[in-house]
């Protein structure tokens, strides 16, 4: 005999034994959806990256459940302990600092865990600043590759910087503000000063701001200016060539479709015009009698 469809209440019931993987708000409190309200009610305990801000969230809320803390300093001790817990039956809520877990977090290697040991993980989908920084940047979505924060070590870090050099679809970097300025000039000393980038700060916050330049003109900003908030950074792709084959390739476009390749880029039409004078080796006023002659 065929089961009825699971009601609401059925699929939204609260499992022993389960990892729910729950997305909190990155900045503003609305964005936390119903269902991770319920879950993070219900759970027997509650897995928290930075138990004090998520202990906010919950007081928030007027939800009281027991914590425990995982993050990347104690992943490899309390891994297993919650691995044990939820094998003994007890279902547990893992959260991020802020956004979802298991991106650019030690959560990844718990829900890896989990699956050695066969425990059921579910996600309770919401805010993921990565997903956020990439819909409003206006470069391209089709395609794009999240890299989180670059390496700290030297050698590592021109390992990873090389790789992204050779990437072609759109990057996504998280960074520090105080790391930003040494960041955009890894950027521009390896994909060039004209890449195009928008830099987007204190996300679904009150002074969201989403800047869209290149990568010289951030830096030209940064200069006078001191970075504030968390940064997402997303760069537009390269062509998959060498860099002096690309500026050359687009340097023998006519001169309009030159400046419209770097405007589908996500550049504005000013910026486009200067970044491509510039590749051709001409004074961006005189570019701009051309394109703008009828």
């Amino acid at each position: 005999m065929s089961r009825k469809p699971f009601s609401t209440e059925e699929k939204n019931a609260i499992q022993g034994g389960t990892l729910y993987l729950v997305a909190t708000p990155i900045g503003n409190l609305s964005d936390l959806s119903e269902r991770a309200v319920k879950v993070l009610s219900e759970v027997d305990f509650v897995a928290a990256e930075d138990t004090r801000n998520t202990g906010k969230l919950l007081s928030c809320l007027g939800i009281s459940r027991p914590m425990v803390s995982y993050y990347e300093h104690n992943k490899k001790e309390r891994g297993p302990q919650i691995v044990e817990r939820l094998l003994a039956g007890e279902s547990c809520a893992l959260c991020s600092d802020a956004g979802t877990p298991a991106i650019s977090d030690p959560g990844a290697d718990l829900v890896a865990l989990c699956a050695e040991k066969s425990i059921p993980v579910t996600s309770v989908p919401g805010c993921c600043a990565a997903i956020t920084a990439l819909t409003l940047s206006g470069l391209p979505t089709a395609r794009f590759a999240f890299e989180g924060f670059l390496p700290v070590d030297n050698r590592n870090r021109r390992q990873r910087l090389d790789a992204l050099k050779k990437q072609t679809v759109t990057m996504i970097l998280y960074e520090a503000p105080h790391k930003l300025r040494a960041t955009l000039g890894d950027l521009a000393a390896t994909l060039g000063e004209m890449r195009p980038i928008a830099l987007c700060r204190e996300l679904t916050k009150r002074n969201e701001e989403i800047f869209r330049t290149t990568v010289s003109g951030a830096l030209a900003r940064y200069e006078g200016e001191d970075p504030r908030g968390e940064y997402v950074l997303i760069v537009g792709g390269g062509e998959g060539l060498p860099e002096s084959d690309e500026t050359a390739a687009r340097a023998a476009l006519p001169p309009a479709e030159h400046v419209a390749y770097y405007e589908k880029a996500g550049l504005s039409r000013m910026d486009a015009i200067k970044a491509a004078a510039k590749e051709r080796g001409m004074p961006k006023n005189e570019l701009y009698r051309l394109v703008n002659t009828k």
